[in-house]
């Protein structure tokens, strides 16, 4: 057990010193499942953000490995309009996660000299709800309202089954899902698009992730990405 241990330990610091840093920020457009199929129906995207660190492990040239920790806005807005259109409610609703991904890079090269490459990546991902908003604007007639509160969540256990501090105003902390994408890596410039495929239903009191598609995070994002010390 040692004797794997320590050839573990050696793997990683090694694989380590290979590693390719790249610091990335890009834009998100957030979306939150309202049917059991998982569809969002009438909810609009809303536009957020990610930023944050990513590393790949340099296994090879047409493989590797990659994570890191990404700051990212998820969530969705709605606009509901009455009257002809002349009084309305518009909602946003914009928790924001740290972020862990862990991916699969498969990578075609393109120019040895500039190790330019096309590239497609896949994998888990788990997040931790740390901040975010929800505001509702409304009109109804002369009278207009703002209103605004910080998102609540729950202080759950994830290694429980058991939906600790489980309130209907309140989100699960922790967030987990599947990301899908690609890019191209232009040597000193990376330019990536990502889905996120959330898998958990956000309100606390859902325990059963797996009984329908409903209230699961959807977001897709455009990022750049500026490679460290390449």
């Amino acid at each position: 057990m040692k004797k794997m241990t320590t050839v573990l330990l050696v793997t990683v610091i090694a694989m380590s010193a290979k590693a390719q840093f790249y610091v990335q920020g890009g834009v998100n457009l957030a979306n939150i499942t309202t049917t059991n199929s998982g569809q969002t129906e009438k909810n609009k995207w809303l536009t957020s953000f990610n930023a944050g660190v990513l590393g790949r492990f340099g296994i090879s040239n047409s493989f590797d490995l990659e994570s890191g920790v990404l700051f990212t806005g998820k969530g969705s807005k709605a606009e509901t309009y009455f009257n002809g259109g002349a009084d309305y409610v518009k909602t946003k609703f914009n928790p924001l996660y740290l972020e862990v991904p862990l991916n699969a890079v498969v990578k075609i090269p393109l120019d040895t000299r500039t190790k330019s490459n096309v590239f497609f990546h896949a994998g888990p991902y788990i997040a931790v709800g740390v901040a975010g908003k929800s505001t509702v604007d409304g009109k109804l007639g002369p009278v207009q309202s703002t209103s605004s509160s910080n998102i609540k969540f729950s202080n759950d256990d994830p290694f429980t089954s058991a939906q600790d501090d489980a309130a209907y105003n309140k989100l699960k902390r922790f967030d987990y899902g599947l990301n899908i994408g690609g890019g191209v890596d232009f040597g000193k410039l990376l330019v990536k698009a990502n889905y996120g495929y959330g898998l958990a239903k956000i309100n606390s009191t859902q325990s059963n992730n797996t009984a329908d598609d409903k209230n699961k995070f959807r977001t897709w994002s455009v990022s750049l990405g500026i490679p460290l010390g390449r």
